[in-house]
């Protein structure tokens, strides 16, 4: 299968929603997305993304991903999403995602690149190892959605 990889543009926004849907979905958490094509637009700033490109033109995958500041490390790059839709895995996609993601990490002169996995998304997690990633089983999401942002600290 022919692909390219580009950077995101604001004419995709329903295409990466659709694809985040479907990762939501994969993930058995559907109802979690709150995200709209007007709040990306809005929040457009905060976010950067890549996306695989079929020979049809239709976007088949997203690497989605922002810059953070670590304070053991410093300037990092966090991959928040990459997922490749069902029928086009297996073509390198994934991998063409990740190696244009390091690329910028490398002119960006991060000095770490941080995701997280589910625990039981075996396919991902072998890959990962594959790659030479190294995975961190000691840490522990913490969050808070907006309705408990909001009423933190009100009592």
């Amino acid at each position: 299968m022919k692909f390219t990889i580009r950077r995101a543009e604001e004419s995709d926004f329903q295409a990466i929603l659709d694809i985040i849907k479907a990762l939501a979905h994969f993930e058995k958490a559907p109802e979690k997305v709150t995200n709209t094509v007007e709040q990306m637009k809005a929040e457009k700033d905060y976010f950067n993304c890549l996306v695989a490109v079929g020979e049809d033109g239709v976007i088949v995958a997203i690497c989605l991903y922002f810059f953070a500041y670590y304070t053991w490390v410093g300037k990092s790059l966090y991959l928040d999403d990459l997922y490749v839709l069902e029928p086009y895995r297996r073509h390198g996609i994934a991998a063409a995602l990740l190696n244009e993601l390091f690329e910028i990490a490398r002119r960006e002169k991060c000095n770490r690149v941080r995701w997280q996995v589910l625990d039981w998304n075996t396919s991902a997690i072998n890959f990962y190892k594959k790659i030479g990633a190294t995975l961190d089983n000691e840490w522990v999401n913490c969050d808070f959605d907006r309705k408990a942002i909001q009423e933190f600290g009100r009592e």
